[in-house]
């Protein structure tokens, strides 16, 4: 055969394999349609709670749910040798895969779990079954792919073989979980060891933290009703963002009062908010303990200081601040004109702009219009100081949905 034929005959079998192969891809593509992106590798620590790039596109990782973790659970300095602890949480958006984040915290010794399950799917930690959790620590599962709703209750399940206390807990939870041993199974209100539950999802765009006391947790509630006013915000907002419940019955914003108020808020606020998956802004309800739990603060100032030191650090990470003001508790053991008269000094310069990028009148939005200072009587749970399921409603539908969004905007002070 002529060089020239062999080589024209050559360049045709070269076309036409490329051709071949060009057809096989488009009808592969016509019949598999698109493929989602592959789940990321696990991400532990800090690593994990990075907030959201909102010029990022594809699917993020963002808090579906959260519980900041108070103390050390009293009786379980031996942990909870042969456990399984079974948290029940209420998710606020939903998502195709999910990740939990697992706290030892207040423990005094490493935290082993060898068995997790999120809504019985097997939870791994590099790719293993069994996690060691240090003592002060906390781990951040592998992807767990499962379908998460948004609006729903999710079972987290995870066995403590042998005794790794005390236990890290979240107390008063208004929502029953489980703890299962050889006994038989038992229901309980606190949530152990089950700080965060993220989820993969390219719907919202970012995650709402909710910075608070017992009015953020809840206290006053309907159990299981999913009642508190950051559960009436995630319904409100439809899915577009996360809302992670950073509440604290008893918090304080400097220093810590009576029982089991946990760390303040000053202390935990790198953990609880700026540490959150996709967080973009927090809405920061917090003061009336500082104003009416031992010791009080009788220094309006003080307050209004400490909520604006706490704004330039969220300012820091790039968050947005919403502020809302103290609400009213006369008739509650410990109101004073005094006191109360600190609580309107703080709501005043919280008025002013001059704290937050935006602010959320909650005052205003619970108090009863014939007595400002005290709770209107719909609204009260009955201790005068605390709200109801309808009171919580009102809260959760005073937040102007716009506020959370906007772009972030120098205070007034700054101008």
């Amino acid at each position: 055969m002529p060089r020239r034929q062999g080589y024209a005959l050559l360049i045709a079998l070269v076309a036409g394999t490329a051709a071949l192969a060009a057809a096989v891809a488009f009808a592969t593509t016509l019949l598999s349609g698109p493929r989602s992106a592959p789940l990321p590798p696990a991400e532990t620590q800090a690593a994990a709670r990075n907030p959201v790039d909102p010029a990022a596109s594809g699917p993020s990782w963002i808090a579906t749910w959260t519980a900041a973790p108070v103390g050390a659970e009293a009786g379980t300095e031996g942990g909870l040798p042969g456990r399984t602890v079974r948290n029940v949480v209420h998710t606020s958006i939903g998502g195709d895969a999910a990740r939990i984040t697992l706290s030892n915290l207040f423990g005094t010794t490493p935290l082993v779990v060898d068995q997790a399950t999120v809504n019985t799917r097997p939870v791994t930690f590099k790719d293993a079954t069994t996690v060691t959790v240090p003592a002060g620590g906390r781990v951040v599962s592998d992807p767990v792919v499962v379908p998460v709703a948004p609006d729903s209750d999710l079972q987290v399940s995870f066995r403590t073989p042998r005794g790794g206390g005390p236990v890290t807990f979240h107390g008063y939870t208004h929502q029953t979980s489980f703890l299962i041993d050889d006994r038989g199974t038992f229901t309980t209100s606190n949530w152990r060891y089950l700080t965060a539950v993220d989820v993969r999802t390219e719907q919202a765009v970012g995650a709402v933290v909710a910075l608070g006391d017992s009015l953020t947790a809840g206290s006053g509630s309907t159990t299981d009703a999913n009642a508190r006013w950051p559960d009436v915000l995630a319904d409100r907002l439809g899915g577009r963002y996360g809302v992670a419940n950073a509440g604290i019955a008893g918090n304080r914003i400097v220093g810590v009062g009576r029982g089991t108020g946990g760390q303040s808020s000053t202390d935990r606020l790198d953990r609880d908010v700026l540490g959150v998956a996709g967080a973009r802004t927090v809405v920061i309800a917090l003061g009336i303990n500082d104003v009416q739990q031992y010791p009080q603060e009788a220094d309006p100032q003080r307050i209004v200081d400490s909520l604006r030191a706490l704004t330039d650090r969220a300012h820091a990470r790039g968050l947005r601040v919403v502020g809302a003001t103290l609400t009213p508790f006369e008739g509650f053991a410990t109101w004073t004109p005094q006191r109360d008269a600190v609580r309107h000094a703080v709501n005043e310069q919280i008025r002013s702009g001059k704290i937050f990028d935006a602010y959320v009148d909650f005052d205003a939005a619970v108090r009863d219009p014939a007595a400002p200072n005290r709770l209107l009587a719909s609204y009260d749970s009955g201790d005068h100081l605390h709200l109801n399921d309808d009171g919580y409603r009102a809260l959760g539908d005073r937040v102007d949905l716009k506020s959370l969004d906007r772009a972030r905007t120098p205070r007034s002070d700054a101008l």
